[in-house]
């Protein structure tokens, strides 16, 4: 499957979509820029990614990469987790990102480390 035909497929029908109500951390981060909005629900049990859930709006690259990564990050220890990076968001989307299309892309990361430091800031605190 080409790259262009992977974002559309993760677009039209995103994985691990919708909203978790048990969820251990839920974060909402918007792109000011262009309106794109992402929320991410995470069961975070044993230091791990339990459960991810994706709920993003927005353009193709957007929610492409929450789809995307929700995958790569399900079962992962959070010490893996933390570890991806802005080339391994690109990488999996596998275009060429012009740098007005960079914070699309990279929406679903941004979220993803910002739950983490809320999970260790206040959610590990209260355990």
């Amino acid at each position: 499957m080409m790259y262009q035909e992977q974002i559309l497929d993760h677009y039209k029908s995103p994985h691990n979509f919708g909203k978790l109500e048990n969820a251990t951390v839920h974060h909402h981060e918007k792109n000011p820029l262009c309106g794109d909005e992402l929320d991410m629900y995470l069961v975070v049990e044993d230091k791990r990614i339990k459960e991810i859930k994706v709920y993003p709006r927005g353009c193709a690259i957007s929610v492409a990469s929450a789809s995307m990564l929700s995958e790569e990050i399900k079962g992962k220890s959070i010490k893996d987790v933390e570890k991806i990076t802005k080339e391994k968001i690109l990488e999996m989307l596998g275009i060429p990102i012009s740098p007005v299309r960079l914070k699309c892309a990279l929406l679903s990361l941004d979220t993803l480390k910002n739950s983490i430091l809320i999970f260790e800031k206040y959610i590990t605190k209260r355990a």
